[in-house]
């Protein structure tokens, strides 16, 4: 009877970890996104890129101007999501924005030499050190 009970949990316990899925690579991106400069722009990007399959996580800093992203590599890659953020308007690192959609963004999302903000304080400008220090200071 020990025999047998020994015999099925040595058999249980190899087809658990033969059946065990592998762990899937996961890793995180900072893309630098300079032309994202509001709330709108960030919950755009967020909202577009979240639906691309493989893609966990999103956070647009749109102050810093940087994108981080933590992806399965199984499923997707680098390239392909900076070419989703180029793809609806926006520059991602070294792909320029898709001039159709660019033109499509609103007025207070587009750089000054188009039409958008101007005026400072500009929220298409990466702040300076001196701001960013004078900021955590409040």
């Amino acid at each position: 009877m020990k025999k047998i009970f020994l015999t099925a949990v040595i058999a249980t316990g190899v087809s658990f970890f033969t059946n065990a899925q592998p762990v899937k690579p996961l890793l995180t991106a900072k893309i630098k996104t300079p032309t994202v400069g509001c709330e709108e722009c960030k919950k755009r990007i967020e909202t577009y890129v979240l639906r691309y399959d493989g893609v966990m996580t999103i956070n647009v800093n749109w102050r810093a101007k940087l994108t981080t992203i933590k992806y399965l590599t199984d499923r997707t890659n680098i390239e392909e999501l900076k070419t989703a953020i180029a793809n609806i308007g926006y520059d991602a690192d070294d792909i320029p924005a898709n001039e159709e959609y660019y033109k499509m963004l609103p007025k207070g999302c587009k750089k000054p030499e188009d039409g958008g903000p101007s005026k400072p304080p500009n929220i298409h400008k990466a702040p300076t050190p001196q701001q960013i220090h004078r900021n955590n200071n409040i």
